[in-house]
């Protein structure tokens, strides 16, 4: 249930050189702009731009999916062609044999006990988030829709035998989302177990006698629930967390017996602890309480009972295990570790592994030895790697005297007397992290530009405990407004970087603080890119899909309270326009159901309305973000000229 963040992606990829463009009219159309795309203001792209930009933007990851039932290899994700697809990797560093061909990017899993290697995914249309479940037959090479093919529809767990799943949708109105089990071979058979009104439940586990449903009910990053649910009887039991209220929960695991359930939750003090919530005592035995970062995804072997956690340490992941009662580190490289995934013997563990200095790949454990295995090896565009800029980690402070934290990637050759111009990458959610992923787009900007890059954590990111994660709440939106100024004078300060060209980029919530950032600091911001962003907080509101209005308003404010909706109306980006001097490059999908496409419209149509150029570049065919590899590519060459031109960069 995390906002997605980003985290649904945003990737931000640019290019080289800047040629003095020509503005593309309906005679002298763009050849590189894919048809879906629709610009305005936009200069024709120089054809050099993306040749320069190919090696990068043909950089791959690779993402563990699952394990073969048949104990013959492995599930990934990854692109070969426009779109992510799942693939089969047969043995380490073997071979990818792509399985899915949709248009469009999916997600999946085997069926448990198919021996064929039959799929269950998921995707959604040209972006619009309304995901469809899909039966991929392997024996039979058919390919069924499980699902209405209209709601928005989730995945959850599976049975043991593959024969049932459970599905949480919003087919009967819309806005709620209900819990169904349904059949994982025929279309459309769902059987309602849990109705829900006004509250946000979720299916986060499923006892091996399928009897009960772990379920969880998610309110906001700093507020969550968790109960039971007897699926014969339709009862639910509330678990309550004994403790400061209200509080955050995060996993949540059965214990293979289902007489206990391990949960991370934030109810002890500032971060995420484990802990073991024994059923039948109500009991709970905390197993973290000496390591003070989140813990911030834990899994549960049904087999063998062994439990493995990931600890999220400023932003880098350690692993641990914990087996027959004692708990130990398992040493990792440095980097982000996701998707973890017992196999079926218990024996290793599958997993996500992202480094800043190289693109994810797919890697198992084997848990007795520690020894880490790699499945894939993710091309980088025949870049030279050891090229690749490592962040600096550094903390600045604010006009509170608070530290924020930050990442830098200072390029090379930048010094006193070649100071380099500073681009300020800012992260969506607004209850998100940056957190040091591979970005190509990223080693361009800064290899290859010569731009600094500087990725601020400010207050209300997620990762350092939730006093700080609660400080942009409500009236304190702009607080982290001023954390960007006072990074703008952190800049300053370093001999090395140029405080007169400095630009900022963002998606989502992030393109909301880029806007925010230009009406603030108008005078100390050369540019701003905005994708998928917020302009006007009581429009967004009033029309993000309806199954995400409350969950938004526990974070930004109820925009229907008059003294939020005032508060509002004098801090949106739309109310400011007129306090924009920096150039403007906004971005967005047409079907985004997130952050509504009139968001992009109207804060464009503002600014051009105070005489002001805004390019704009739209897509008819994405969502939340740019997800097809044509339109991203276009996106890159357009952001290459934008940086260029506005940063006077060579």
């Amino acid at each position: 249930m995390q906002s997605a963040s980003l985290q649904s992606r945003i990737i931000l990829l640019v290019g080289l050189t800047f040629l003095a463009p020509q503005v593309a009219t309906a005679q002298q159309a763009d050849p590189r702009r894919p048809a879906a795309i629709q610009t305005k203001e936009v200069p024709l792209v120089p054809e050099s731009i993306f040749r320069q930009l190919a090696r990068y933007q043909n950089v791959r990851g690779a993402g563990f999916a699952d394990w073969a039932p048949d104990g013959r290899g492995i599930l990934i994700r990854t692109r070969f062609a426009d779109s992510i697809q799942l693939h089969r990797v047969y043995q380490r560093g073997g071979r990818r044999e792509q399985i899915t061909f949709f248009d469009e990017p999916v997600r999946g899993r085997f069926v448990p006990k198919d021996q064929s290697g039959s799929l269950l995914v998921t995707l959604s249309r040209g972006g619009n988030e309304n995901y469809q479940i899909y039966r991929v037959d392997r024996s039979k090479f058919t390919t069924t829709l499980l699902t209405d093919g209209k709601s928005r529809n989730s995945l959850g767990p599976v049975s043991d035998d593959g024969r049932r799943m459970i599905v949480s949708n919003n087919r009967r109105n819309g806005r709620d989302i209900d819990l169904y089990v349904a059949d994982a071979r025929t279309p459309n058979r769902q059987k309602l177990i849990f109705k829900t009104s006004g509250q946000r439940w979720f299916a986060a586990d499923w006892s091996r006698d399928e009897k009960t449903l772990l379920i969880g009910r998610y309110v906001s990053i700093n507020e969550s629930y968790m109960a039971l649910l007897d699926l014969k009887t339709g009862q639910r039991t509330d678990l309550p967390l004994r403790g400061e209220k209200p509080a955050a929960i995060g996993g949540l695991e059965f214990s293979p017996d289902a007489k206990s359930v391990y949960l991370t939750s934030d109810v002890r003090g500032e971060f995420h602890e484990l802990a073991r919530l024994d059923l039948a005592s109500g009991k709970f035995t905390w197993l973290t309480g000496d390591i003070r970062w989140d813990v911030n995804a834990v899994l549960v072997d049904e087999k063998t009972g062994t439990v493995v956690f990931t600890v999220n340490e400023d932003g880098a992941s350690r692993l641990y295990a914990i087996e027959n009662g004692k708990r130990r580190r398992i040493d990792t490289p440095l980097g982000i570790i996701s998707s973890l995934n017992f196999s079926p013997d218990g024996e290793h563990l599958g997993m996500t592994l992202s480094r800043p200095d190289a693109p994810s790949d797919a890697y198992s454990l084997k848990l007795a030895s520690g020894k880490l295995t790699r499945w894939t090896y993710s091309e980088v565009g025949g870049l030279d790697t050891s090229a690749f800029v490592t962040p600096a980690r550094m903390k600045y402070k604010s006009f509170d005297g608070r530290q924020i934290p930050a990442y830098y990637f200072k390029p090379p050759g930048a010094s006193k007397k070649k100071p380099a111009a500073v681009l300020i990458r800012i992260h969506g959610g607004p209850e998100s992290q940056y957190r040091p992923y591979f970005s190509s787009s990223t080693q361009y900007y800064v290899g290859q530009m010569g731009l600094a890059v500087i990725a601020p954590n400010v207050r209300g990111s997620a990762g350092y405990g939730k006093t700080y994660l609660k400080l942009d709440n409500g009236v304190l939106r702009e607080d982290s407004v001023r954390d960007i100024g006072a990074l703008l004078d952190w800049i300053a300060e370093q001999p090395e970087l140029d405080a007169s060209r400095v630009a900022v980029s963002g998606g989502s919530y992030g393109g909301y603080m880029v806007l925010a950032s230009l009406t603030h600091f108008p005078e100390r911001i050369k540019a701003g890119i905005d994708i998928v962003g917020i302009a006007n907080f009581i429009t967004f509101l009033e029309k993000t899909a309806a199954y995400r209005r409350d969950l938004r308003r526990a974070e930004y404010g109820d925009e229907r309270d008059p003294k939020i909706r005032k508060f509002f109306e004098r801090i949106n980006p739309t109310a400011n326009a007129e306090k924009i001097r920096s150039a403007l490059l906004v971005a967005h999908g047409t079907n985004d159901p997130r952050v509504p496409f009139y968001e992009a419209q109207q804060i464009a149509e503002k600014v051009r309305s105070q005489g002001r150029a805004v390019w704009t570049v739209y897509a008819e065919n994405e969502g939340h973000g740019f997800g097809k590899k044509a339109n991203r590519d276009y996106l890159s060459g357009v952001q290459v000229m934008f940086l260029k031109k506005h940063l006077e960069l060579k």
